[in-house]
């Protein structure tokens, strides 16, 4: 009896030891598959900012122009205009009286609209616009990455002619606030393009999974409407890597709607990156041009800031009717001398090689009634605004 109860102990205690054994050899397995999973998720996590077919090349090459563009050309330099147009350009009676008065070998004009939209004697009053249109224009939505893109489309475009040296953007609302040959010696007589460019402290819009490609000390915020020199102009067409991010992790809020209930809150944390008033600015602080720059826009624009509009939606640029640019109006934009930034604390004085210029060679958003205004009270040129009243379009 006594044998078989050592025997029976014995095998006891095997049997005991064999399942601490399997126990712990499925704790170990527990916690290296824990890890292994832990280690994926981190590098997943890593790698989702944007995958290798994202972002073809390092950002330490997109400095390198990839074109193959012609270097010397004769004659003066060119001013671009550059036009980013929903489809027609209402104000194109004002912009044919304007381009009137100056050398033809003095500008360019190009025009990005809606795809398979053509200008001719049947779509626009001016010549100056037939056949500008892009060929390559794509589809266009207000807050989204497709707005930089046809912005890139055009100076790619306009970059095919050496000659083309100053590159403007303008929308289909912008005038001149001056003739052409004050603009044009406005801006060649500087060797800086001119970039509304600030911090943006307030705002929350940069998403932190832009790093480390975008950095935060590189996130800055300003006006889309941009005047840029050559060697500006091609590093903003060329580049795809910001682009890339910008695409991912730049985009607008959706905006609020009472048939989605409590999701509307989570919508709502959402980064709200509107892409248009942060690319360029971004991407030529990362490439440290800013000393390049006059910090500053040459498009004015008036805002609604009041608190019920903001409470609604947020700020907008105010239209100006033909009773809003009469000469008192005008005069009191032209007559601006200095912009302050508040999130910086800095004046900016509009300074063109060291003397004070006036800081706003155009305008928006103007009405058809105030462009016929400016044309004949001869802020662009002396003008009769009947002769338009009964052609077409």
């Amino acid at each position: 009896m006594k044998k078989k109860s050592a025997a029976a102990i014995a095998m006891a205690r095997t049997a005991g030891m064999s399942v601490k054994n399997v126990l712990w050899l499925w704790w170990k397995l527990v916690v290296l598959v824990s890890l292994t999973l832990c280690v994926l998720a981190f590098l997943k996590l890593q790698s989702y900012s944007l995958s290798d077919s994202e972002l073809p090349y390092s950002f330490s090459t997109s400095s390198i122009s990839r074109r193959s563009r012609p270097l010397d050309y004769s004659g003066n330099p060119k001013v671009a205009f550059l036009f980013l147009v929903r489809r027609n350009l209402p104000l194109d009676f004002l912009w044919g009286s304007f381009f009137e008065n100056a050398d033809t070998g003095n500008f360019s004009v190009y025009v990005h609209s809606e795809p398979g939209f053509v200008f001719d004697e049947s779509t626009t009053r001016s010549s100056f616009f037939y056949d500008r249109q892009l060929t390559n224009s794509i589809k266009v939505a207000w807050g989204e990455s497709s707005m930089i893109q046809a912005e890139k489309l055009l100076l790619g475009s306009a970059l095919d002619d050496p000659a083309n040296q100053r590159f403007v953007l303008l929308s289909d609302s912008c005038v001149p606030l001056y003739n052409f040959s004050f603009i044009y010696n406005y801006l060649m007589a500087t060797p800086r393009s001119f970039v509304d460019s600030f911090l943006d402290k307030k705002d929350g819009r940069y998403n932190p999974k832009m790093s480390p490609y975008i950095p935060m000390s590189k996130w800055r915020k300003g006006s889309q409407w941009i005047t840029l020199i050559r060697k500006h102009a091609e590093v903003v067409a060329d580049d795809d890597a910001v682009f890339s991010v910008f695409k991912m992790f730049c985009k607008r809020r959706p905006p609020l709607e009472p048939s989605k209930g409590k999701k509307n809150m989570k919508l709502q944390k959402q980064h709200n990156c509107i892409p248009d008033e942060h690319y360029v600015q971004t991407l030529l602080a990362m490439h440290d041009f800013e000393g390049e720059l006059e910090r500053r826009t040459i498009t004015y624009t008036e805002w609604n800031e009041s608190v019920t509009n903001m409470e609604k939606k947020g700020w907008h640029p105010i239209t100006f009717s033909y009773a809003d640019a009469g000469p008192v109006q005008i005069k009191r934009i032209k007559d601006i001398r200095n912009v302050y930034y508040e999130s910086e604390y800095r004046t900016e004085w509009c300074r063109n090689n060291s003397t004070l210029v006036p800081c706003f060679l155009f305008a928006r958003k103007f009405s058809r009634g105030a462009a016929m205004r400016l044309l004949s009270e001869g802020v662009v040129s002396q003008f009769d605004a009947a002769s338009i009243m009964n052609s077409t379009p």
